[in-house]
């Protein structure tokens, strides 16, 4: 769910990116930091709307029991 979601996030993240028009980072070293900070918020993306759906999901089972 974690990969799928992560992989999700960075694809609208570089929707985002290209939308409003950033351009390219000039420089190797520039275009590496740029995508590594894309995945890494893709990440946190995912992780936070993993706890939410799974905590969510848990405490409608405790609700409903």
């Amino acid at each position: 769910m974690m990969l799928v979601l992560t992989v999700a996030a960075a694809m609208g993240l570089t929707w985002r990116e290209r939308r409003k028009g950033i351009g390219p980072a000039q420089g190797f070293a520039a275009r590496q930091k740029r995508r590594i900070d894309r995945w890494v918020t893709a990440a946190a993306i995912a992780a936070v709307t993993t706890m939410l759906v799974l905590g969510g999901l848990q405490w409608l089972r405790i609700w409903l029991s």
